[in-house]
């Protein structure tokens, strides 16, 4: 017998529920793959959520168990459910350039549409954060280039205004505007993209919005 099972039968009825939920998001954390699988097998809810709203899959994606993450994703967990604060696995791996898991997600029905306690999509903290993979994965994915969140910016514009002009930033501002990304599309106050560049004096984003138009 098992640890494991030895700790499950030890546990009152009322308790065990919490008692799977507790050990299944504990081996995703530990990237515990046999563990997990023995825990689905034995009818933990793959959906359980912790204290702060969060799904194994979600505790898994926090820690980039990718591992983990795969044998959930595989077993069925919904890579949208969301968290108390906005968060899916979906939205937490693009923002934070966790490419595995993302690969998985989009590949495992991501919505692209969803969004973040800031009415972002996964695509908008990828580029202000400098993921250059994650954004050009997300792009290939079909998320809407010019998406406005709740401040009124777009990707294009907080890979400008929230970042410090390097190089990885110019590659992500050159990725948005060839996918389409408009180039005149203001902020809420109807500073526009190329304007903030000027601004900011980043000479290599200004010479990229000008040839796109801006």
């Amino acid at each position: 017998m098992t640890f494991l099972s030895l700790i499950l039968m030890l546990s009152p009825v009322s308790a065990f529920g919490q008692t799977m939920r507790e050990e299944l998001h504990r081996a995703a954390a530990g990237n515990d793959v046999a563990a997990i699988r023995t825990l689905l097998s034995q009818g933990a809810d793959i959906e359980a959520r912790d204290d702060r709203g969060r799904t194994a899959l979600l505790v898994a994606t926090h820690a980039n168990r990718i591992d983990a993450a795969a044998a959930l994703i595989e077993a069925g967990a919904d890579v949208n459910a969301k968290d108390d604060i906005n968060d899916s696995a979906y939205l937490y791996a693009g923002a934070r350039g966790l490419i595995e898991i993302l690969k998985l997600t989009l590949t495992h029905g991501a919505d692209l549409k969803s969004t973040n306690r800031y009415g972002g999509t996964a695509l908008i903290p990828a580029a202000e954060r400098g993921h250059v993979e994650a954004v050009e994965l997300l792009i290939a994915a079909g998320v809407d280039v010019d998406h406005v969140n709740n401040l009124g910016w777009t990707a294009l514009l907080e890979a400008i205004i929230l970042a410090d002009g390097g190089p990885r930033r110019v590659e992500i501002v050159r990725q948005l505007l060839e996918a389409g990304a408009n180039p005149r599309l203001a902020d809420g106050d109807g500073v526009t993209p190329l304007q903030h560049a000027r601004q900011r004096g980043y000479d290599a984003m200004v010479e990229l919005l000008q040839a796109a138009g801006g």
